[in-house]
């Protein structure tokens, strides 16, 4: 059977049960506090969105750290005048004392923001901070950093250990700090720090992570979660998160998800709603679309007896791999479906590795162009509701005496309309189309047209042209496109091409190469890459609908005719 890698995260955050996703299984057992921050003065201060989180690798045979602990923040911490250096709560638990320093401080800006750390309320997105943390993005990024093998990392004899730092004015001095380094610089200053600072560095800063199960020589915290703790308790049992890694044996498991969306792209979601009676304009339908504390209300909905229509709305997805679900709610009307699950996942995560000059692969053949579906055009409509007058003449027969005996009848009526509501049908529709182009880079020396020798790099340009008689609210331009390669078998690894030109003709290129010397937009052809077609797969998506999301599949070549060594000269030193 398959086997997988789980990424176990055991920390502990706010007061909600969600479920890991991604590449995370956990153990669903959470909890957690905090509360208001308070204002601060003009020498004690500490903003929103100034926090981070410091990530130590510990070996699980004798729980020691193998590095030397590397801080993530969002924001640009270059002015921080004081720091403690880079040590772990192993590390102090075992013995080391807090020294300042005043040298410059070492941080890291991840590519993909990590979610808010620290809450000014003692509500901090749970879901997204779990996510983050045990997506493959996260936990490559520290192997990056700390030059461990990604592999290595998560053959399930290292933990990773998480601490929140946040980032405070203390005393006019910008200082970056942990939990267990505020309690033991609370110490030293003989309570000076909490007095200042205590909402922040002895309540929100370390119930921004503690365990739910005991590890590391950690207990968990069973206490209350909304008031300031003493600094006994921080370096005991607060401000710490572990993610641990095993092998499991893969479950086949049915997917919950309804729709697949990727990090940061807008996108379209809908349900349809049918009424068994007919709603116009004297009482139309309205339908809620509840996503991530947000709420998008459709109103104005009129649907004839016993019809149905979809109803959508348009959004943009978290910026971080995570679960999210939609809750909807109808008046007057019935919903296909009343909770919709969204996975939310970061295409980012399957960069090729470094290609190398030694590189081989004797036993490759060229492998099939992968066949996937895709859908070019989508069909849609909504109903609307008009008044069409019907002008009739209702009689009012009064008798007017004359006196005499007689008199007259005169119609004292007024016209009156009689008309109704009529129903008209508006079809919308959209198609999507593009082109791919692949050449060699401006950087090859020996390239003609389109033939280069192996272990060049190729330029990718990728034009889309999305069309449709819909309003904007309706539709997205195609977002995203991913490129896969021969080498690898058109799967295992892809790039992610960057979107150069927005809207409904969008455009796209590789992103620039960090292996690149240049730093140019290129994929690198391997060295042992046999002579012939060298044909690049791509893959253009999320131009969305409330018909679903257009795709379209596209294929492009070059050829190859030798390798880079054939432009290699080796004579004689002079």
């Amino acid at each position: 059977m398959k086997k997988t890698i789980i990424f176990i995260i055991i920390f502990v955050l706010l007061i909600s049960i969600f479920p890991l996703d991604v590449l995370a299984k956990g153990d669903g057992n959470f909890d957690g506090g905090g509360g208001d921050v308070g204002s601060g003065t003009s020498q004690n201060f500490w903003s929103s969105g100034n926090d981070g989180v410091r990530v130590t690798v510990i070996k699980n045979y004798d729980n020691t750290p193998v590095t030397t602990p590397i801080d993530i923040t969002n924001r640009n911490q270059d002015s921080t005048q004081v720091h403690f250096g880079k040590k772990s709560k192993i590390t102090y638990v075992s013995g080391s004392s807090i020294i300042p320093y005043t040298s410059v401080y070492r941080y890291y800006n991840p590519t993909n923001p990590i979610p808010r750390i620290i809450s000014t309320d003692g509500n901090v997105n749970i879901d997204a901070i779990k996510s983050y943390f045990c997506s493959e993005y996260a936990v490559k990024l520290i192997a990056d950093i700390t030059e461990i093998n990604f592999e290595t990392l998560i053959n399930g004899e290292y933990k990773i250990l998480l601490e929140p730092i946040a980032y405070m004015t203390f005393q006019g001095v910008k200082m970056g700090m942990t939990a267990h380094e505020a309690a033991l610089y609370d110490e030293q200053l003989s309570g000076g720090l909490r007095s200042e600072m205590g909402s922040l560095s002895h309540k929100n800063l370390p119930f921004a992570m503690f365990l739910e199960k005991s590890d590391l020589g950690f207990p968990i915290w069973s206490g209350s979660t909304n008031q300031n703790v003493t600094n006994a308790q921080i370096k005991s049992s607060l401000g710490l998160g572990i993610v641990s890694f095993r092998e499991i044996e893969e479950v086949p498991e049915i997917s919950s998800h309804d729709y697949e969306y990727r990090c940061d792209t807008d996108v379209i979601t809908a349900v349809t709603v049918t009424t068994g009676r007919r709603r116009t304009p004297d009482n139309p339908i309205t339908v809620e679309f509840r996503v991530n504390g947000r709420t998008y209300t459709v109103n104005n909905i009129y649907i004839p007896e016993g019809e149905s229509q979809l109803v959508w709305f348009k959004w943009r997805t978290p910026i971080t791999p995570q679960t999210v679900k939609i809750d909807v709610s109808v008046s007057g009307a019935s919903l296909s479906k009343s909770t919709i699950t969204a996975n939310i996942v970061d295409l980012n995560e399957k960069v090729p590795p470094n290609p190398i000059a030694n590189d081989r692969n004797e036993g490759f053949k060229i492998p099939a162009i992968p066949n996937k579906p895709q859908k070019t055009t989508a069909t849609w409509g909504e109903w609307d509701c008009y008044w069409e007058p019907k002008w009739e003449w209702e009689s009012d027969w009064d008798w007017y005496d004359d006196g005499e005996g007689g008199g007259y009848w005169e119609d004292n009526g007024s016209w009156v309309d009689n008309g109704d509501w009529k129903y008209e049908w508006i079809s919308y529709s959209a198609s999507l189309s593009s082109t791919i182009k692949i050449k060699p880079d401006n950087k090859v020396p020996t390239a003609s047209s389109s033939t280069m020798k192996s272990g060049y790099g190729i330029n990718m340009d990728v034009s889309t042209n999305f069309n449709s008689n819909a309003p904007s609210s309706h539709i997205t331009g195609a977002q995203n496109v991913l490129s896969y390669y021969p080498e690898f078998h058109y799967q295992d690894y892809l790039r992610l091409l960057e979107r150069t030109t927005g809207g409904y003709s969008a455009k796209f290129q590789l992103k620039s190469n960090k292996y690149s010397t240049y730093n140019q937009r290129v994929h690198f052809t391997p060295v042992w890459f046999p002579d012939g077609k060298y044909t690049v797969y791509a893959e253009v998506i999320d131009a969305w609908t409330p018909d679903g999301m257009l795709s379209i599949n596209l294929t492009d070549e070059i050829t190859i005719k030798g390798s880079l060594y054939d432009d290699w000269h080796v004579g004689p030193k002079k």
